[in-house]
């Protein structure tokens, strides 16, 4: 009986004992170290990085981990262009480069590969890693920088790259390659490096049909006026206003004919209020033929008749736009007839269509002054107004401080053309006579409007 009370008691003490350990030595899976955001290093290239008097035909690179390239032909730029891309491989961390075409002698070339190197386990990209080497026996040294930017917007464009030539005639652009490319930043901005001392062309070029020539009027182009020497420092930066002769703009469908087949109008108006800066707006479900717009009229509240007005049927056929100086806090009555409108279908309308409405209050404007420093008034400012990328409204600028009593409440962006030949809208360069394109300068403050506020805003160039 005694053997068999310590027997238990043991059997109790080593539950114990056991419990505890068990309790502080709970079982989980392991926690991760932190996330890898370190892209690959460069641990040695053969030959090394700065190699001059370089006559071979490989070139290997080595990386402190596992890699891979991404996008070869589009983000790898070799300066001077080849006629023959060499081969560009990866194994796990070695890039080699065999070259196919003959080196140009006494020459100091580069291998930018832009976005094409990054790590295997989590994608960390080596952001523009250069290689250089020369075949001479120094590494040229000097720059040109500058920027890109779409004339007609003011904006960058980084699908479009920096062309440079050392033939400065103004043909090589068009007939022959560039000897070297360079790819802007986000910003527009771009830095040809390891040049040589003599004079270049500069030009900029979104290449159409791959060719790396300009050769299509649809093809976004810019061009310095005179050749350029490179620097040490590629100052002064060289500014490129890229412009296309031809837009190429996708046609947009017009309304389909409802189902029912019925001639259908809707119009522009907002809670039945017309917009004291715009025009009424009737949208036809299908295309309307040409008729006599005088069947249109438009009289006050009492059915007295209001001249003075246009009417104008848009090249859609969907669309007719009535224009007139309407009168704050008016009511209007639209009537359109029964027979006269009839669309390419043969469909009439079901009966005689009247629309009454009225015009917006004053108060429901805001009120702007824009007061402008550094504005050079010779070139014809136009002050643009934009909701997103469409122009809302442009007026020009005639005096250091623009007034508008009454502007529609929102926000918008601005930015000011610069109307060299004062026709109201933005035109385009040309190389063959030298016409640089006008030029659009985005103002980087956004302009807020509240109904029956005054807005004003001091605007330095």
């Amino acid at each position: 009986m005694r053997n068999l009370i310590g027997l238990i008691f043991f059997a109790g003490v080593l539950y114990a004992v056991s419990t505890l350990f068990l309790g502080c030595a709970q079982i989980g899976a392991p926690t991760g170290g932190p996330k890898d955001t370190i892209p690959p290093v460069v641990i040695r290239s053969n030959p090394p990085q700065q190699t001059t008097n370089f006559d071979g035909k490989t070139i290997s690179i080595t990386m402190n981990e596992y890699i891979e390239l991404q996008n070869i032909s589009e983000n790898v730029l070799i300066s001077p262009l080849q006629k023959k891309q060499p081969n560009i491989n990866y194994n796990l961390k070695t890039i080699s480069i065999k070259f196919k075409d003959s080196l140009l002698p006494n020459t100091t070339y580069t291998i930018n590969f832009g976005n094409a190197i990054k790590d295997v386990r989590e994608g960390n990209i080596l952001k523009n890693y250069t290689y250089t080497f020369s075949t001479g026996n120094h590494i040229d040294s000097l720059k040109i920088s500058g920027r890109i930017l779409v004339a007609e917007t003011g904006l960058p464009d980084s699908t479009i790259l920096a062309y440079l030539y050392k033939d400065t005639a103004d043909s090589a652009v068009q007939k022959l390659r560039p000897d070297y490319i360079a790819r802007p930043d986000n910003n527009g901005k771009f830095e040809f490096q390891n040049l040589p001392a003599q004079p270049f062309r500069v030009y900029a070029l979104k290449d159409g049909d791959g060719g790396k020539t300009y050769n299509a009027a649809s093809e976004f182009f810019a061009f310095t006026d005179s050749a350029i020497v490179p620097t040490l420092s590629g100052t002064p930066s060289t500014a490129l206003y890229a412009y296309a002769v031809e837009k190429t703009e996708k046609q947009q469908p017009g309304p389909k004919l409802s189902k029912d087949n019925k001639l259908r109008i809707t119009t522009n108006l907002k809670g039945n209020k017309q917009d004291l800066l715009d025009s009424l707006t009737l949208s036809f479900n299908s295309p309307i033929k040409p008729f006599d717009l005088n069947l249109i009229k438009l009289t006050d509240s009492s059915f007295h008749p209001i001249s003075g007005f246009a009417i104008r049927q848009d090249s859609t056929l969907y669309n007719i736009n009535i224009n007139y100086k309407w009168q704050p806090e008016t009511h209007y009555i639209l009537t359109l007839p029964k027979s006269g409108i009839e669309d390419t279908l043969g469909h009439t309308l079901a009966a005689a269509d009247t629309f009454r409405f009225q015009t917006k209050k004053e108060f429901d404007y805001g009120r702007v002054v824009l007061r402008f420093t550094n504005l050079d008034l010779s070139h014809h400012p136009i002050i643009q107004f934009l909701e997103g990328d469409k122009i809302k409204a442009a007026f020009p600028i005639t005096q250091k401080e623009w007034t508008n009593k009454r502007f529609p409440p929102g926000e918008f962006g601005m930015r000011i053309l610069f109307d060299s030949n004062q026709n109201g809208k933005w035109d385009p360069g040309n190389f063959e006579t030298h016409t640089q394109p006008e030029k659009v300068i985005l103002i980087s403050q956004k302009l807020s409007i509240r109904a029956d506020w005054d807005n004003e805003r001091e605007i330095k160039f």
